[in-house]
């Protein structure tokens, strides 16, 4: 302090912190200004709980709303009743802390006379560190105290008290310094400031002796006791700085108010000794609002830029030179907690509906709370024609997004379906991905997951039985007694079901009271009339049942001889799953399973599920299946997994729902660098011709999503056997044409390849094309792929590794496909829908399949007749067709040519908004092979975990 001693002159200079108080307000205020003018949408907000209305609270949180207003941030008064609880406080901050628009919580002390000591600290204990903007909370105030860490937040009345001491020039290191009072709001804290400034402190109190001996000895001296005019100026080192943190009245005659404020030390005689003082007021009390204004600015600067990382952690894997089964390299992984996992993307917690420890649904909330951003780049995976020997599609979706996520640090997720019962009991197994690129826990993903499966199943077949008992009531009473079981009598009132508003409308019938039908109306009104030779509605069941293909039912006495012969389809070729996959929220998923068509009247009208009565019931089963289901990969990154559509017999998509939730997690915002963009995997299923065009034409229809990019998966075995390669057997070894290098049926195959490329550009898309790697391959036939693809015209043909080494093998893919997304999509479809039904067949066969011209059998004339007729000839198709071939013909392998397409049928899902044609002898309904996967499927007794899936 010999600095200010000998700059001392018997008078002390004036510590004005009105002045500096303005300058930290003004520096503040700038700041926000420049961030708002490169983030438009940064905005700190500071919430005020107060319980009461005591008169020194109101005029403390009037100060604190003007300073905030001066500064730009934006302040939220919550306003309790003055008998409010400790739970009741505690409870609405709780609900702060989880709104991430909140950048600061202050409770206004005290709370009231029935809150003691013990009551406040909860309340202030319940603020989140991260928005205790006071630094009241024992985590900021112990990493304050802590030589290791510092606090997230300094207390302002203490950070006040650092910055005018600073604002004298006068060095605090080495300085002798007195703090008078021990509170946690003032005294304690400010000791360890000054400490932590390299101070030499004594902090004294109450019951400390010889205090006036102990403050002379001061350089420093800092007041906050709360007794008037206290510390006199006789006690005071001359040349000290004091700071004078009390607020106490005196009587006053000569005031209005009949008293003033002073503070701990007398000013009159301290001033005459110290070299600085702070006045009372305009000293320190203004400072403590400053600094709230610039905790607030940090809490909010540091929020920006947690949410702006969206950096996940990844999970390290053990990478064996000779890889595990799937099930033993999942089994193997220890997956972080989904709330972790949340929390990293960028979910709040009311987001999340967890179901265990590993997955959860996401609630579609998130869309409007992210409306802002600028989606995320968006790629379709496909692939080449499928084959028995695989092609890794969905391990090539999972190791391009932990390239891009856990080893490119890019936000990036996989969006995939979820897996029917039936293929992974049955030949194809599950469809988790597969080596060292899978979703976790993948027992968990094959199996039950949420229930999601089983609620489209329930809905399905409600809709089912609804129908066979309309028909059975409809044929064994008049048309009064059916009227008046449907709108019957309660209370002596009869009224119609709100859904009955809907038919009514339908048949043009304006009354609202039930009495007034007139008998033809009655008539109308009661009875569907449903032409049993136009049903297509069937039960569905998610297993591989061939014998369920045909049934006959009714067969029961109490049935009265009302058979008539139908079928089961596999769950996921419902059109509720299909209604799923490609709903855009509650209300319209709502619309769309009304509408679904199960029949025609003999009359030639369609008759929907609203028209049955069923469409508020199925919406009530599949409330929660809407939400999209949250898992990670092996190396922790997220993966949506929702709807579970097949490609050869529905569109092959999972949901836009996960689709766009996934966009606006990995979006952006005006501001950001483009190295913030993030990445969305969504996979389709089956080749290119396939999943990819139902992509194209149908659910980017849907959702006004535009692709970026497709990425095409191939391997050199499945080209050998489209060049020509023998056969493969299940249980048979594979011939040596798939282990050995063979470059003359790999170059055939290729061609394959070259068709789905030019297919793809056909769409406008960018198209790179992903070898995956075996460890059969040879360097020479790999480059041959990677050749011809680029001279089939992909952008891009990248050798992946990703099955073998995770993510870092494909992290040259991750690297294309960035480089490839940087300019714009080109993305067009590849018809217009105002085009006739048959004409719009005829572009998807001639152009994607390479068919020559294409065959309506008269069922598919007649069906086609009456889609348009009815209105319906307005929406896209989605063919069903065997996945193994471009043809209707699955032993076609390679590119066939000169073959006509037979449209066996074509259904109509009206709710789910496309016309499926069916082509040869495709099968809604699988069967189970001579030895299906079933048999490797247990549980490990010791640990009851599962084992065999694959």
């Amino acid at each position: 302090m010999v600095s200010a001693a000998a700059s001392y002159s018997g008078s002390a200079k004036l510590i004005n912190g009105t002045a500096i108080a303005k300058s930290v307000r003004d520096g503040v205020a700038e700041r926000i200004k420049t961030l708002k003018s490169q983030y438009p949408r940064f905005q700190p907000q500071l919430v005020i709980i107060q319980a009461g209305a005591r008169p020194d609270s109101v005029v403390y949180v009037r100060m604190k709303a003007k300073a905030a207003d001066e500064v730009g941030i934006t302040i939220n008064h919550v306003t309790l009743p003055a008998e409010a609880t400790v739970d009741e406080v505690t409870e609405v901050v709780k609900k702060l802390n989880d709104d991430d628009s909140v950048n600061g919580i202050l409770v206004q002390l005290p709370l009231g006379g029935h809150v003691n000591a013990d009551g406040e600290r909860k309340v202030t204990e319940a603020v989140s560190p991260e928005k205790d903007v006071d630094g009241f909370h024992a985590y900021n105030i112990g990493h304050l105290s802590s030589r290791a860490s510092g606090p997230l937040f300094e207390p302002c009345t203490p950070a006040g008290v650092i910055r005018l001491l600073e604002s004298t020039g006068v060095p605090i290191r080495g300085a002798q310094a007195v703090v008078l009072g021990r509170s946690d709001i003032v005294g304690n804290p400010v000791a360890a400031m000054l400490r932590n400034n390299d101070a030499t402190v004594t902090q004294c109190h109450s019951r400390t002796k010889n205090l006036e001996e102990i403050v002379k000895r001061a350089d420093i001296v800092v007041s906050a006791i709360g007794k008037a005019q206290f510390v006199q100026g006789s006690w005071i080192k001359p040349g000290a700085i004091v700071i004078d943190v009390g607020t106490n009245y005196v009587p006053d005659a000569s005031k209005k108010s009949g008293q003033r404020l002073v503070g701990d030390v007398d000013f009159a005689s301290a001033s005459n000794v110290a070299s600085y003082i702070t006045p009372v007021p305009g000293g320190v009390g203004p400072m403590t609002v400053a600094q709230l204004m610039a905790n607030t600015l940090k809490s909010a600067e540091r929020m920006w830029d947690e949410t702006h990382q969206r950096k996940v952690k990844p999970l390290k894997l053990d990478i064996q030179e000779k890889v595990p089964s799937d099930i033993e390299i999942a089994m193997a992984q220890v997956p972080k907690p989904i709330t972790h996992l949340a929390h990293e993307i960028g979910l709040l917690p009311d987001e999340l509906e967890s179901y265990g420890k590993y997955k959860a649904k996401v609630e579609l909330s998130v869309l409007e709370r992210l409306k802002y951003r600028k989606d995320g780049k968006y790629v379709i995976i496909s692939g080449i024609t499928p084959t028995p020997l695989g092609e890794g599609k969905s391990t090539t979706t999972i190791g391009l997004a932990q390239a891009l996520g856990a080893h490119l640090g890019r936000p990036a997720f996989a969006c995939v379906r979820q897996p029917s019962q039936g293929p992974t009991f049955g030949i194809k197994g599950g469809a988790a991905g597969g080596g060292y690129s899978q979703v976790i826990p993948m027992d968990e993903f094959n199996l039950h997951l949420t229930g999601d499966i089983h609620a489209v199943t329930a809905a399905n077949n409600l809709l089912a039985a609804a129908l066979d008992a309309r028909m059975f009531h409809e044929a064994t009473q008049s048309d009064k007694a059916l009227y008046s079981r449907l709108v019957p009598t309660k209370k002596g009132k009869r009224e119609f079901a709100p859904l009955m508003f809907k038919r009514l409308k339908k048949l043009g019938i304006d009354k609202t009271d039930p009495n007034d039908l007139t008998p033809e109306e009655i008539t109308r009104f009661a009875r569907l009339d449903v032409d049993p030779e136009t049903i297509t509605w069937k039960r569905v069941l998610d297993t591989n049942d061939r014998f369920l293909r045909q049934i006959t039912i009714g067969q029961a006495p109490t049935e009265k001889g009302h058979e008539r012969v139908t079928g089961f389809d596999i769950a996921v070729a419902s059109e509720c799953m299909a209604v799923l996959a490609l709903t855009t929220g509650l209300v319209d998923m709502r619309e769309r399973l009304g509408a679904m068509v199960v029949a025609t009247s003999k009359g030639g009208d369609p008759i929907t599920a609203d028209d049955i009565g069923v469409g508020g019931a199925l919406a009530v089963l599949m409330k929660d299946a809407i939400k999209p289901n949250l898992m990670q990969t092996l190396e922790g990154t997220p993966v949506f997994v929702h709807a579970g559509p097949f490609a050869n017999i529905a569109h092959g998509n999972s949901s836009i729902l996960a689709d766009r939730i996934a966009l606006k997690l990995a979006g952006t915002e005006e501001g950001d660098s483009s190295d913030r963009v993030g990445y969305v995997l969504t996979e389709g299923g089956f080749g290119a011709d396939m999943g990819m065009e139902k992509f194209c034409n149908i659910k980017c229809r849907v959702s006004g999503l535009t692709p970026d990019a497709t990425v095409i998966v191939a391997t050199t075995r499945a080209l050998k056997m489209h060049g020509g390669g023998p056969d493969v057997t299940p249980g048979k070894p594979l011939a040596e044409t798939y282990t050995k290098e063979d470059l003359v049926t790999l170059k055939e195959g290729t061609k394959n390849l070259v068709k789905h490329i030019q297919n793809s550009k056909k769409f406008g898309i960018k198209v790179i094309v992903a070898v995956n790697q075996f460890a059969t391959d040879t360097p020479a036939e790999l480059e041959l792929v990677r050749e011809e693809a680029l001279a089939g015209g992909a952008d891009a043909a990248v050798i992946s590794n990703h099955w073998a080494e995770g993510g870092a093998g494909a992290r040259a893919l991750a690297e294309v496909l960035i480089t490839a997304c940087e300019s714009e999509s080109e993305f067009k479809f590849l018809y217009d829908l105002n085009l006739p039904i048959e004409k719009k067949i005829e572009i998807i066969c001639k152009e994607i399949y390479g068919a020559d011209g294409i065959e309506f059998s008269d069922l598919a004339k007649s069906q086609i007749e009456t889609y348009t007729r009815q209105g319906y000839d307005g929406l896209p198709i989605c063919m069903a067709k065997t996945q193994y071939s471009f043809s209707h013909d699955p032993k076609l392998k390679g590119v066939p040519t000169g073959f006509t397409v037979p449209i066996r049928s074509v259904r109509l899902s009206a709710g789910a908004g496309f016309l499926c044609p069916l082509l040869g002898d495709i099968q809604t309904m699988p069967g189970l092979g001579t030895r299906p996967g079933f048999w490797e499927v247990g549980l490990d007794p010791d640990t009851g975990r599962v084992v065999g899936l694959f």
